[in-house]
């Protein structure tokens, strides 16, 4: 995978060297389970955060720490070799707007495997962006859902953008660079149950989107 994006796609991480090193040490100091929730431009953007933030070699012998992921069932899983391949890279395919006890068995599952040590990425917007921005009005439930349910969860916010990504499209231009920046934070709320799964939700995104802010006003690019 690394190697078709690396060499395929001529793609390339702004300061990985450094990313990386502060996402180990992240992973080294954290003591309590983390869940990924990052922006959604590309449809490729699971295996790009994954690529900037731990690099090829470092899954390798670290694999129990690769995040599980959470594609759409009809573009990655429909065939059985893709099925295959999914899991190897650690994803369980879900179908987007489908059976509420399906969505939720999977949703369990992560939850499940967040409380076991494992990490899992979750896209908060819960699709592609279609303004090319943050969308504070499309907010995916199941990220405050996974939070609200697993004790001590931590949101590591990840802002992902190529140079030349001005929309949404399936990938990213080829030869394109790519910036990335993370935060972790412990979402809380004074609500329960569904109201609280709500509440985490929004501040994730409204986080991200905070992000997103500092990016656009760094590179001097009008949002």
């Amino acid at each position: 995978m690394v190697f078709m994006l690396r060499f395929g796609l001529r793609y390339r991480i702004r300061n990985a060297a450094e990313l990386r090193s502060r996402y180990r040490a992240l992973v080294r100091e954290s003591d309590g389970p983390v869940l990924i929730c990052a922006n959604h431009l590309t449809m490729i953007d699971s295996a790009l955060v994954a690529w900037a933030l731990g690099g090829s070699w470092w899954w390798v012998f670290n694999y129990r720490r690769m995040p599980w992921n959470l594609p759409e069932y009809n573009n990655f899983a429909s065939h059985w070799f893709n099925r295959a391949l999914a899991w190897i890279a650690k994803c369980l395919p879900i179908v987007r707007g489908g059976k509420r006890s399906e969505v939720s068995g999977v949703l369990k599952c992560i939850q499940h495997l967040l409380s076991k040590g494992e990490t899992a990425l979750i896209f908060a917007e819960g699709g592609r962006s279609r303004t090319g921005r943050i969308q504070l009005d499309s907010i995916a439930d199941g990220v405050g859902r996974i939070i609200s349910s697993v004790p001590g969860c931590q949101a590591l916010c990840v802002y992902l953008r190529g140079d030349r990504q001005e929309s949404w499209s399936t990938i990213p231009a080829r030869g394109d660079s790519f910036y990335v920046d993370f935060e972790l934070f412990e979402p809380n709320s004074e609500h329960s149950g569904l109201r609280r799964s709500r509440d985490f939700a929004v501040q994730v995104v409204e986080h991200l989107a905070r992000m997103e802010e500092r990016y656009f006003s760094q590179s001097g690019v009008t949002a």
